[in-house]
């Protein structure tokens, strides 16, 4: 399976590793499979009833991932935000289990993309999904990255050049 990590941000409530409140989510580009992926396992600190992890929270990381499958060729010009999310909870999703989220790209082009976003269980059981329409990063946001931008291309891992990502070693950034 051939993976690269995607970068990081300093103070991203999903990924900063400066965010001391934050979920410090790492994730990977699976060529393989075209989506984007995380595993994690959240404590109680992201309830909200005894033993299930947040609506809201689960709403975050499905945005992120699911925002994160435009960036799949490792160009993150591509970044974008997030104009429309529609989340459907389908089970519980239980604190202290470990967890995969998934993110894909339906359809891109001219600035905007339509993408999609699944958390699941252990099992596979898909706790909640998202669909998603995504904008072009506007100007006035990027302007202000500063430090962010220059932790997102510090955190960039680069694929050989020689490399068309059709061969059988691995991209893991680990």
């Amino acid at each position: 399976m051939k993976k690269l990590r995607q970068p990081t941000s300093l103070n991203c409530f999903a990924c900063g590793k400066n965010n001391p409140f934050g979920l410090h989510l790492e994730w990977f580009n699976n060529y393989d499979k075209k989506q984007v992926e995380a595993t994690f396992t959240l404590d109680d600190h992201y309830c909200s009833y005894p033993g299930t992890v947040h609506g809201g929270i689960i709403a975050t990381i499905l945005d992120e991932t699911s925002g994160r499958a435009v960036l799949l060729d490792n160009d993150f010009n591509n970044l974008m935000v997030t104009l429309k999310m529609e989340v459907v909870y389908k089970h519980n999703t239980p604190t202290h289990t470990p967890l995969r989220a998934i993110g894909r790209l339906i359809k891109g082009g001219h600035g905007r993309a339509q993408v999609e976003g699944e958390i699941l269980l252990p099992d596979g059981t898909v706790c909640a999904k998202c669909t998603s329409l995504l904008y072009k990063l506007p100007e006035e946001v990027r302007s202000k990255w500063g430090a962010e931008e220059e932790e997102w291309t510090r955190t960039t891992p680069q694929i050989p050049q020689e490399c068309t990502c059709s061969c059988e070693h691995d991209h893991s950034d680990k």
